[in-house]
């Protein structure tokens, strides 16, 4: 994978692929291993890329912005018979065509580029360290400045999946549902539909919780607390009637769930509800 900048776009686009091929990668029938090389801004590196991926038999997938750099790819490909996919030039030639404006051919983080990505940059570090703060249900008092709200039992991804949202720009805070102690007055004074309930499967959360007590060294007592199938399905059951109570707030199950589908969820969500689009499906499990 050859980038001129960091290789998300790459990266994730030949994950995704990847994905499509679990039944043999699985099995190691056909097992792939990747390489991303970032920051390729010249035809002298990018020429070293592709004579080692000749030299190892290897598919080259890359994501230039450069015209001139592309093709520079594309043809050095064809010479030494290299398999080659540009996934960034196709789309960006549809979406010239389109809008009936040339692209500017420079690399997102360039410094030909305009002042928004840099204020893009810095807003996401505000909400990267908004959403540290507001971690664990601290800080409530601050709940009515998050984008998002994130609210469930332990476990059950509330901070990996704050942490991935603010990396997007989103400031996140996420407040633990935990029996026998009262949630913050100022979660239910904000507004609602920036607030998310997270559920997950019992005995998923059972397995998940008692890995984590063994490894941080639980005492007995607190382990049968927090990770015995009782006491887990009662959290659950106390849970789910927070979110009964409160049915503006989406409930996602988050069982088998990849942080990023998740996350595609909130957002979908979260977008429809800001810009007034179709339906929400109020009170019902995504």
């Amino acid at each position: 994978m050859v980038s001129d900048g960091t290789g998300w776009t790459a990266e994730h686009s030949v994950n995704a692929a990847l994905g499509q091929f679990e039944h043999c990668l699985v099995d190691r029938v056909c097992p792939v291993s990747t390489h991303l090389f970032s920051g390729i801004d010249d035809v002298e590196r990018l020429m070293e890329v592709i004579k080692q991926a000749a030299k190892e038999g290897a598919m080259l997938v890359y994501t230039l912005a450069d015209p001139s750099m592309a093709e520079s790819a594309k043809q050095a490909c064809q010479l030494w018979g290299i398999p080659s996919a540009d996934i960034l030039g196709p789309i960006t030639e549809s979406i010239a065509s389109h809008l009936g404006v040339s692209p500017s051919g420079l690399p997102r983080w360039a410094r030909g580029r305009s002042s928004s990505l840099s204020e893009d940059y810095f807003r996401r570090i505000e909400a990267v360290e908004f959403t540290i703060k507001q971690d664990d249900g601290a800080l409530p008092e601050n709940l009515h400045k998050a984008d998002i709200v994130l609210a469930g039992v332990s476990r059950t991804g509330k901070t990996p999946l704050s942490i991935y949202l603010s990396q997007k720009g989103y400031k996140v805070a996420n407040v633990p549902i935990v029996m026998n102690v009262k949630l913050p007055s100022a979660l239910f004074e904000i507004d609602p539909e920036k607030v998310f309930g997270l559920t997950i499967n019992a005995v998923v959360l059972h397995t998940i919780r008692s890995a984590r007590s063994r490894t941080l060294g639980f005492a007995e007592d607190i382990r049968s607390n927090y990770s015995e199938m009782d006491h887990v399905k009662e959290e659950l059951e106390f849970a789910a009637k927070i979110f009964a109570q409160n049915p503006v707030w989406p409930v996602i199950e988050v069982t088998g769930k990849a942080i990023e589908e998740t996350a595609a969820i909130v957002l979908r969500l979260f977008h429809d509800r800001k810009n007034r689009c179709s339906m929400p499906r109020i009170s019902k499990r995504y």
